[in-house]
């Protein structure tokens, strides 16, 4: 290790143990209160971080339940930490201050760069095969992306991709489901986009909805999803070439500014609490989102169902996704002992796949993800099959889930959805300003 490495990450374990004592402000009440919680007399603690809040929160809440229920002689201390940079921050932190949680979630996306960072834990696939956490239980795609540089760092829990939404009243009136109930094929150029004018034409308002402002995120799931579908990449060589095709990004780009600006069949304006009101209310016939906004339509008795986005240019099929994983934070004090009550609780959660699926997400665990149990489960299982398409950002130390990657790329396309720039101009904006992040090192 270099002498410039040692020294920013002492100051880094410095700042860890100065960024903990800020803790508190940052995590849910309860589940921070259960995470300091001391432990009773002879037991076992285990430390459990994550970053899920709304529906996934609640389901996980239940889930440490019933664990802990199961498991009496362990007392499971739970923290949930604010989503994004904040958790991923307060994870490094922890750990380069040598007060690591026992296990975290992270998703796949932020666990690689995490495990180049040498902060996690490499995975032994032959312990692990004693809970049967073994590669045939799990979705190939998720699996594969559990590895870095061919070590395994990850536990996948889900695969959540962008979806497609589909308001089943309007679409019937409009002339687009199939004699079963399901929505006809919307692949190609041109289907998607007739699709939403019948739609439009019923509503009276709008034939789609996608969140807009402040949502960098969503913008560049759509935007990703039909660039990966032409066989476009934006990061190489770990983030340090910017490799963009101007020509693939910006027929994407065209793509939805024609559903925005030019042909009004989605709002130029609009947040994420806009977007998923407007479809509930049946004033858009069709809603692009990730999949865990399920619970939100149910709960408002929306007529709808789920499937995937549409193979718009007709490539090899992709769709943005990322997955929640669990990942062992680097802790030398790690015993075996502790690695088995780590393992054993990892199992449990897979177990529960049924609750989790509730929520949205596909569960990565094969057993539970290929029963008949789960295809019982609607419409949250009828979009299953996209976990095998699932296509992951690019790999970079600033890209993933919530990063500065996904703000940039983002805010880009959120100019073109708004008609305030062309994808002419959208293109070399994000080349500039992903070009200062592929510059520097990676800071940690």
């Amino acid at each position: 290790m270099s002498a410039e490495m040692l020294s920013r990450r002492t100051m880094l374990q410095g700042a860890g143990l100065l960024g903990l004592t800020g803790l508190a402000a940052t995590a849910c009440g309860s589940s921070f209160a259960s995470g300091v919680a001391g432990t009773a007399p002879g037991k076992s603690s285990l430390a459990y971080w994550n970053l899920l809040g709304g529906g996934d929160g609640v389901r996980m809440v239940s889930m440490e339940q019933a664990y802990s229920k199961a498991h009496p002689a362990i007392s499971l201390k739970p923290v949930t930490l604010a989503w994004g940079n904040p958790y991923y921050t307060k994870v490094t932190l922890a750990t380069l201050g040598d007060q690591p949680p026992d296990v975290a979630i992270a998703h796949l996306t932020r666990a690689s760069i995490m495990a180049q960072a040498d902060l996690l834990e490499p995975l032994d696939e032959t312990e692990l095969a004693a809970y049967d956490l073994i590669g045939k239980n799990f979705t190939p795609a998720a699996w594969k992306k559990a590895h870095t540089n061919g070590t395994l760092y990850a536990i996948p829990l889900d695969t959540h991709p962008f979806v497609m939404y589909y308001n089943t009243d309007v679409c019937k009136k409009a002339g687009l489901l199939d004699e079963d109930g399901t929505l006809k094929n919307l692949d190609g150029p041109t289907a998607l986009v007739d699709a939403m004018k019948a739609a439009k034409k019923v509503t009276g308002a709008y034939g789609g909805v996608i969140s807009i402002n402040n949502d960098t995120a969503t913008q560049w799931r759509f935007m990703s999803s039909l660039y990966w579908q032409l066989g476009g990449s934006v990061l190489a060589d770990e983030g340090r070439k910017i490799v963009i095709d101007d020509a693939k990004a910006e027929r994407a780009l065209a793509y939805i500014q024609n559903l925005t600006a030019k042909q009004k069949l989605m709002p130029t304006s609009i947040d994420y609490g806009g977007a998923t009101t407007m479809f509930a209310s049946g004033k858009a016939g069709f809603y692009f989102e990730g999949d865990w906004e399920v619970s939100t339509f149910i709960t408002a008795k929306t007529p709808f169902s789920m499937t995937s986005l549409p193979n718009v240019f007709g490539g090899t099929y992709a769709v943005q996704a990322d997955s929640h994983s669990f990942v062992l934070p680097k802790d030398a004090k790690r015993d075996a002992a502790k690695r088995k009550v780590i393992f054993e609780f990892i199992r449990s959660m897979l177990d529960q796949s049924a609750t989790w699926a509730a929520g949205g997400h596909i569960p990565a665990w094969l057993p539970f993800q290929k029963s008949a149990a789960y295809d019982k489960i609607k419409p949250q299982s009828d979009y299953k099959g996209v976990a095998n398409f699932a296509h992951y950002d690019d790999p970079a130390w600033y890209s993933g889930s919530g990063s500065d990657f996904e703000n940039i790329v983002g805010s880009a396309i959120a100019a073109v959805s708004a008609g305030q720039m062309s994808p002419a101009q959208a293109v070399p904006e994000m080349r500039t300003k992903l070009t200062k992040y592929a510059n520097t090192p990676n800071p940690v």
